[in-house]
């Protein structure tokens, strides 16, 4: 019989043989402290295997996981695996219409949902005809089984043999320009990634404790919180809830973790809270991890200044299951995306294909072993992204003469201004860094005689008076050029956001 090549036989069952069955995999970080260790995650996913046979539920049928960041995210997601089920991480942050269009555009058989969700996702399957079992984690409403007693006595199932090229789990995207689409990984590309950015970039090693404020169900969070620290036996600190820089805080005093991945808004956040409050942290934090969006310099320099710790951003998709072109320890600049991961291949192309030289801007395609087989149900749009061995990221950079690569935007955010690109990060990097900035959004908007330029929408610090728009258009004049300049600056609460951090600006494009 041939060695299976199912993910969950060398993340989890391999431990058992390795010796590490006692080793804590995960720990929640939020009232219960629960623990999981590597040997009971890999009975306990067994078992769960086994629920979903005694269920009814087969090999390639579709189980939707909206589960929060807690011990039985695991439990199932390779509890799955080792039945074949193909498990559908969701968005735990979504609408009841945007769940209901997923459920209904994945077919799922099953849903595993967390307690505090069933509120949100009720009215998204009282009219599902694919549904079969909805299992609760926690008290079960009418019509629900409880996770507890769902697996209660089941037998627990051997990993199922697998090819490396099956489907394994699937991934909605996030969603940055518009619905999410459905993106299906195969076995191999979680071994992948852990291989490449894992152990090449964060070189993870079984005595780290990861805390990843990117949650489970979206790409970055999955290598994460997951992929990454299975791949060597480590520790993995859970919260359900959100991560606010208080609440960041308190788990990198409490829990005292290596490796922090984080997100640009939340690092902005915590570097305002430590300006603010002259609070000083400790910790044994190594290394830390951003992405999602590209990382103001400002705000990674504010970082390592206050923590000692540096960050690695990188640039990574839903697509491509993780980071692909990153930073390296000891080797940072910041407000650059860095250098291709080992294991991977970017180019730089223009409106028809062809490469672009040093300084140009170039929509970024990459070839890697994490690409994703396809999206579901999207022949078109996998045809324009997937083209053969490259992907189309869809978004922009330009190469320094060192070989670094530097964020643009989107492909469908950048704009002309007098003929030239204009690069919205460039100018919302450039607002951040004055001091009364938070964050800040840039999108092209129509001047009276109908050409495009920039409007800058901005999220003040606490505190800071609405700083006079003069100042902020001067400011960016005199940073970065006449013609970049925001005509309008509006000044908001807060800015649209996806769940990974990215923003929306097709939503503040809209209302200009």
């Amino acid at each position: 019989m041939l060695k299976t090549e199912n993910a969950a036989a060398w993340f989890v069952d391999r431990h058992l043989e390795e010796g590490r069955a006692d080793k804590v995999a995960f720990l929640e970080a939020d009232g219960s402290q629960r623990r999981i260790t590597y040997g009971q995650l890999a009975t306990d996913s067994s078992e769960f295997a086994g629920a979903l046979l005694r269920a009814g539920i087969r090999r390639e049928e579709r189980m939707a996981m909206l589960i929060r960041d807690q011990i039985e995210f695991p439990v199932a997601f390779w509890g799955a695996l080792k039945a074949g089920v193909i498990p559908i991480p969701l968005n735990t942050l979504l609408s009841s219409a945007v769940y209901d269009t997923i459920l209904t555009d994945s077919r799922a058989s099953i849903l595993v949902v967390s307690e505090a969700l069933w509120e949100t996702v009720e009215p998204a399957i009282t009219e599902n005809p694919f549904l079969r079992t909805v299992v609760v984690i926690g008290d079960a409403p009418q019509n629900t089984i409880s996770f507890s007693a769902f697996t209660k006595g089941a037998e627990p199932q051997p990993t199922v043999s697998v090819s490396g090229d099956e489907t394994a789990f699937w991934l909605y995207s996030s969603g940055s320009t518009g619905m999410p689409k459905g993106v299906r990984h195969v076995h191999s590309s979680l071994k992948a990634t852990a291989d490449t950015f894992g152990a090449q970039v964060l070189n993870i090693q079984t005595d780290d404790v990861v805390y990843s404020v990117a949650k489970l169900f979206f790409a970055y969070g999955l290598g994460n919180g997951i992929s990454f620290p299975m791949a060597v036996g480590a520790t993995t600190v859970l919260l359900g809830g959100r991560p606010v820089p208080d609440v960041a805080f308190e788990i990198i005093e409490q829990h005292k973790p290596t490796l922090f991945c984080g997100v640009p808004t939340l690092f902005a956040a915590m570097n305002a809270e430590l300006e603010k409050s002259g609070r000083s942290i400790s910790s044994k934090l190594r290394l830390c991890t951003s992405a999602g969006e590209a990382l103001p310099r400002e705000v990674g320099e504010a970082w390592q200044k206050h923590v000692g710790a540096e960050i690695v951003d990188g640039v990574g998709s839903t697509e491509m299951l993780h980071i692909f072109l990153s930073n390296r320890p000891g080797d940072v600049v910041y407000g650059t995306s860095g250098t291709a991961v080992p294991g991977y291949e970017v180019r730089l192309v223009g409106d028809n294909d062809q490469d672009v030289g040093e300084g140009e801007v170039g929509e970024l395609l990459v070839c890697g072993p994490s690409s994703a087989e396809s999206y579901w149900n999207r022949r078109e749009k996998s045809r324009e992204t997937f083209e053969g061995l490259w992907t189309r990221t869809g978004d922009k950079y330009e190469r320094t003469k060192e070989g670094r690569y530097i964020y643009c935007g989107r492909t469908d955010d950048m704009f002309k201004v007098s003929g030239i690109w204009v690069s919205p990060f460039e100018i919302e990097q450039t607002l951040v860094e004055h001091p009364a900035v938070l964050e800040a959004a840039v999108v092209a908007h129509a001047d009276d005689k109908g050409l495009d330029k920039p409007k800058a929408f901005v999220v003040l610090k606490d505190g800071q008076e609405a700083a006079a728009i003069a100042d902020l258009k001067d400011y960016v004049k005199d940073k970065i050029g006449m013609w970049k300049y925001p005509r309008w600056v509006e000044i908001v609460d807060d800015l649209p956001k996806t769940a990974t951090g990215k923003i929306q600006r097709f939503k503040l494009r809209a209302q200009s």
